[in-house]
């Protein structure tokens, strides 16, 4: 029965049929029937002082429904289109809160949020007092984390398939970009044993220089982490490291 009627209301010729049957859908949190129906009235109600609810209630239906990025796209058109709405604000909130949900987890490819926190900073610059303002500092903190865990899993990705050369350089630049990261100690020894296993594994012509880094990468480990409980494992690389110094420095 419900089905028919349904059926019914989308082959209405009357807009305001189907635009009052969208509401009530809405209300009733039949998000797919009420998205159908919007999407069917929105080019007619364009202009009209029903197309900004439209507009609005459609980007929530395909949130609901977590068509996440569609949801945002709508949610970008309606402050594009009604910049001046009272509804404006939450839907700039939302756009950058819907790249966010589509952000996958943190081992999978993390440019939505990269997007989610750039549109959230943005969010912020806008509407610095926002009640939505506690709300979008934890989606940045959040995305944060997970870009920072990425970038982390990606360096050691690196010495897992043995391409040291690029472990060193990744775990250089995961230290650049997350300088506050809790992952930093792991991280200083990871580029110990990179650089060891890269000298160990070079042309005799280039591991003395190799040799002489790993020392230079497990003195910046001791400093920053004098305490650290990785510092023995690393020093079975330091002590490897200088014997094979000794063994290859040149001669005079």
């Amino acid at each position: 029965m419900g089905c028919s009627k349904f059926r019914r209301i989308e082959k209405s010729e009357d807009w305001r049929v189907k635009f009052e049957a969208g509401l009530n859908y809405y209300a009733k949190k039949d998000y797919y029937r009420a998205a159908i129906l919007f999407e069917q009235v929105q080019p007619i109600v364009r202009g009209l002082p029903e197309g900004e609810k439209v507009e609005f209630y459609l980007a929530y239906c395909q949130y609901y429904e977590k068509t996440y990025l569609l949801a945002s796209n709508q949610f970008k058109i309606f402050y594009e289109t009604y910049g001046r709405s009272s509804l404006a604000e939450e839907a700039v909130f939302m756009y950058a809160y819907s790249l966010y949900a589509s952000s996958p987890d943190s081992n999978l490819d993390q440019q939505n949020s990269i997007d989610a926190m750039a549109a959230m900073q943005n969010f912020l610059n806008r509407y610095p007092e926002s009640k939505f303002r506690d709300k979008a500092v934890a989606v940045i903190d959040e995305s944060q984390v997970k870009l920072e865990k990425k970038g982390f899993e990606n360096a050691k990705q690196y010495l897992k398939l043995r391409y040291y050369q690029a472990a060193v350089l990744a775990f250089d630049n995961f230290k650049k970009n997350f300088p506050d990261s809790k992952y930093l100690e792991e991280a200083a020894f990871l580029k110990v044993q990179s650089q060891f296993f890269l000298a160990e594994n070079s042309l005799p012509t280039k591991q003395y220089e190799r040799y002489v880094s790993t020392l230079t990468y497990y003195q910046e480990l001791l400093d920053n982490f004098p305490n650290s409980l990785l510092l023995k494992d690393s020093q079975r690389y330091y002590t490897l490291s200088q014997a094979q110094i000794n063994k290859l420095k040149p001669k005079n």
